[in-house]
């Protein structure tokens, strides 16, 4: 995704943020029965799950890392995407749809640990 990560530079959110938002979209998609649009709650549960996935245990730290800590922050990525022609919306799509998501230290921590028994601290 160099061009990508071109396009994003010098943004309050490492590029790394940027790639894992798409990679979290195309998992979100990639789980649903027939392609179509996904509401921002969607692509959310996409980008909680695909993160657990991907980072297990570390999740909230990488994606702290990248300057994400919070659901809002992948809102503000949606809709820079949005701006810059990568991503489209639809006119019930706003940015708000991010807001309190999730929570992050629950998600991807004592949610993790409480499934993951070999976690536990």
């Amino acid at each position: 995704m160099p061009r990508l990560r071109k396009l994003v530079e010098n943004q309050p959110y490492s590029p790394h943020a940027y790639e894992f938002v798409m990679q979290a979209l195309d998992y979100t998609l990639r789980n649903l029965d027939e392609p179509r649009h996904v509401s921002g709650a969607e692509l959310l549960d996409g980008i909680r799950r695909c993160a657990r996935e991907e980072f297990g245990p570390m999740a909230r730290h990488v994606l702290n890392t990248w300057g994400v800590y919070e659901s809002r922050d992948f809102g503000a990525i949606v809709f820079d995407l949005v701006e810059r022609g990568v991503l489209a919306r639809t006119d019930d799509d706003d940015v708000r749809d991010f807001d309190d998501g999730f929570d992050f230290r629950t998600v991807f921590e004592r949610e993790y640990y409480d499934e993951h028994p070999a976690f536990r601290r």
